[in-house]
């Protein structure tokens, strides 16, 4: 029986469904471990979280069986051991499992028991649940390992513990959500460790994957619930935790306490990161997208510059009739200061001919949102053009509040491959805005000073489809929207609950039809980062034929 134990977090990223570079990236993590006892990765490392309906590909389960082999086998050289997530087969039946490698040989597996079925979660649907796991014996020491969900409730650990587990170690796949820190470690892992006196270990990857983005921030409770050791977010790091055996039981050394993004600083970095890797994991050359001389697409850029470089970020100024000079020169200067490249294609020609096009069938009519909107859908196929033509995604930059009651142009300005606003409100985008023109992310790729004229920030919202248009004419301000649009979507309020909030009844009763009608349009936009509770697309999920309504 041992009395010290030596323990590598790896918090690190992963590959969806590149088996052979995650297992390479794992043996790499651990010759970088040096003379540790263990090393531990997130969940699911092996294959990639979350796997979705990939995982129900026999090919793959047979492939992550035989790369677990193989990644056993390495462990036979006296090294450190590896526990590993993977999804492991038995009796016909799928588990989101992790392995103990040690000595060469697969030592032991836990099957994660609590499998989540609610907001982006839809695991019961390829996983089946496994049985309320066991302690493993590992060097003298029995390690509980929940996984993920299952320390968000008190069943699994307190099984753990009347079996005997000395130490809770819980792999993770925890995706980023606005004040989920504290949620994580407050409400449930420091919950977790009250009720059963054991120190834990929590740790999550880091890394986009589609609509989300991980943020790490992995940590080390000691067993009366005080903080030992916090790795930063949203970076890869491997940290080396030593912990010995006393009278009171199993204590790890303090060690560096990280500091953690606040706000808004962490939904920039969500965004960047998220970016950076659907892009290069997609392999695309860069990022095209229109410049408008707006505060939404403005930003975008700068995030765009940041998780990529400048120099993958081609933005295209494609002004009409009602362009404001104004607009041109913000975005010209816009880019400058970013570092960009800029190319203006005027569309007026194009508007011109549909206007010739069709004369005949739109004659006795009046001008209408009709026109306005050929004019988007001209720039979304120019825009799509250039996509097509060079290789570079194409980024959507409508925000939540948009979206939310359909002021977007489908198969317009909602054309494209990525829309890193989409759960970000107008609100927020005014915030991440200020922030970045205050400072730069720690590890962005783009310039150190302001990335926009302060105009672009402070000049009243248009989407500049017809002479003198503003948002405020169809919107209500959007510090009244946005807080109207939270309770409807986030907290799922009726139009009364909101109206009592000291809201207009018959504003919010219309915001509420219009979020419902929308619904057809929010179905074909793009993906986009999930930053809150109820995104569209992952987590909320309404039909499109809709007749119900609270007021």
């Amino acid at each position: 029986m041992t009395d010290t134990l030596t323990i590598a977090l790896a918090q690190v990223s992963q590959k969806m469904g590149d088996l052979d570079a995650n297992a390479a990236a794992m043996l790499d993590w651990r010759a970088k471990a040096g003379g540790a006892d263990l090393v531990v990765f997130p969940e699911l490392q092996l294959i990639g979280y979350p796997p979705e309906d990939l995982v129900l590909k026999p090919v793959l389960a047979e492939r992550s069986e035989a790369a677990l082999a193989k990644l056993a086998g390495a462990t036979g050289d006296g090294g450190p051991a590896m526990l590993v997530g993977a999804v492991i087969r038995r009796e016909g039946l799928l588990y989101n499992a992790v392995a103990l490698l040690d000595g060469g040989e697969i030592a032991a597996i836990r099957c994660k028991h609590e499998l989540p079925n609610y907001g982006t979660f839809d695991e019961k649907r390829v996983f089946a649940p496994g049985p309320l796991p066991e302690p493993i014996e590992f060097r003298g020491v029995r390690l509980g390992v929940p996984i993920c969900e299952d320390i968000w409730f008190p069943m699994v650990a307190a099984h753990l513990d009347k079996l005997g587990a000395e130490l809770l170690i819980v792999p993770n796949g925890s995706p980023y959500e606005i004040d989920k820190d504290d949620v994580r470690s407050t409400r449930v892992a420091r919950a977790r460790v009250a009720e059963t006196g054991l120190p834990l270990i929590y740790l999550n990857r880091v890394g986009g994957q589609d609509e989300l983005v991980f943020d790490g921030a992995s940590f080390v409770l000691a067993g009366d619930g005080t903080l030992v050791r916090q790795l930063p977010d949203w970076e890869e790091v491997l940290v080396t935790t030593r912990w010995s055996r006393g009278d009171a039981g199993w204590t790890c050394e303090p060690g560096p306490i990280a500091a953690l993004e606040p706000h808004p600083s962490d939904v920039y970095h969500a965004m960047m990161v998220a970016l950076r890797d659907y892009v290069d994991g997609n392999r695309f050359p860069g990022v095209v997208l229109g410049l408008s001389g707006g505060i939404d697409s403005a930003i975008c850029a700068a995030i765009a510059a940041d998780a990529l470089g400048p120099d993958r970020v081609w933005c295209v100024m494609l002004p009409s009739r009602f362009t404001s000079q104004e607009s041109l020169e913000d975005a010209a200067e816009c880019a400058r200061m970013i570092g960009c490249k800029l190319d203006t294609i005027p569309i007026v020609p194009a508007v011109e001919a549909f206007d010739a096009m069709l004369s005949g069938t739109f004659a006795d009519t009046e001008v209408d949102i009709t026109e306005e909107n050929i004019q988007s859908r001209i720039r979304g196929v120019t825009l799509m053009a250039l996509s097509n033509k060079f290789g570079h995604m194409l980024l959507t930059t409508g925000n939540k509040s948009e979206m939310s009651v359909g002021y977007a142009t489908i198969y317009g300005d909602m054309a494209g491959g990525y829309n890193p606003l989409k759960d970000a409100y107008k609100t927020t985008v005014f915030a991440i805005s200020r922030w970045r023109n205050e400072r730069r992310p720690r590890f962005g790729l783009g310039p150190d000073g302001p990335v926009m004229p302060e105009r672009i920030v402070t000049k009243p919202p248009s989407a500049e489809l017809r002479p003198d248009q503003k948002d405020s004419d169809s919107l209500p301000p959007y510090d009244v929207l946005d807080p109207i649009l939270h309770g409807l979507v986030e907290e799922e309020l009726s139009v009364g609950d909101v109206a009592a909030r000291g809201f207009d009844h018959d504003t919010v009763a219309r915001i509420e039809r219009l979020l419902y009608v929308a619904e057809y349009k929010r179905r074909q936009a793009p993906p986009g980062v999930k930053l809150g509770t109820r995104n569209f697309g992952r987590d909320r999920r309404y039909p499109i034929t809709n007749a119900f309504r609270t007021a």
